[in-house]
């Protein structure tokens, strides 16, 4: 087993005997300790009550962050004509219809948000396989399948985070950076939390929102209390 180095160790050791913190007390305990020399990002996880396996216990969403990610997003658009001159305007990455499939057909996924308008879904179908698992499919229900390209482009370089009940019932989303003051970050924490919130499913019983933990990209995580994230 590699040995752990001092920072690593400091940090564990900061950390330990602590949990079910508010809010604000994980974020400063997280940012104190940080000590990556990059930017870490902050993630969230959310344990919930739910089985995704089943059609009327899915959670899928999509929640605009006030304080933004801080990650610079790459956004692909299946588009022809009027709808794809209105993608590039908008700040689109890539922009395409079938060359575009068949650059994903041949493994070329630059992307980190895939949107399409309507008409682009028989093309994009195609594709189910390869960017599902990616959770790069586009979807109605998170506007990514839209005519309103303008919009859906500019949410998602504005900071909007999508997520998606994984195995186990596992929500989990990248809410800021590091260098963000505390109280964006709380703000960003308590705007996801909510909207995952509202996104229980008909299906859901018993405890919906079991557990929540906070942590940078190379720190330990820390449980914040559930009751205290969650602000209706």
């Amino acid at each position: 087993m590699a040995k752990l180095g001092k920072r690593t160790r400091a940090a564990r050791e900061a950390f330990a005997g602590k949990e079910d913190l508010s809010v604000e007390e994980a974020v400063t305990l997280i940012k104190a300790n940080a000590n990556a020399k990059f930017d870490e990002t902050i993630e969230i996880a959310l344990n919930l009550g739910v089985d995704p396996r089943h059609a009327d216990q899915m959670v899928r969403g999509v929640v605009g962050l006030p304080n933004g990610t801080g990650k610079s997003v790459r956004v692909a658009v299946f588009a022809r004509g009027p709808k794809a001159e209105e993608a590039t305007a908008a700040g689109a990455d890539i922009v395409g219809a079938e060359d575009l499939m068949e650059a994903v057909q041949g493994g070329k996924i630059d992307f980190d948000r895939c949107i399409a308008t309507p008409d682009m879904m028989p093309i994009v179908g195609r594709l189910g396989k390869v960017l599902g698992p990616r959770n790069l499919m586009p979807n109605p229900k998170v506007g990514t399948v839209t005519m309103d390209i303008k919009d859906a482009v500019e949410a998602a370089k504005g900071g909007q985070v999508q997520f998606k009940a994984e195995k186990g019932g596992v929500v989990h989303a990248g809410i800021g950076k590091l260098s963000f003051d505390e109280a964006k970050l709380v703000e960003n924490v308590r705007a996801f939390v909510g909207a995952v919130s509202k996104a229980k499913p008909a299906g859901s019983k018993g405890t919906y929102m079991k557990k929540i933990a906070l942590s940078s990209t190379m720190g330990p995580g820390v449980t914040v209390e559930v009751d205290n994230a969650v602000t209706e």
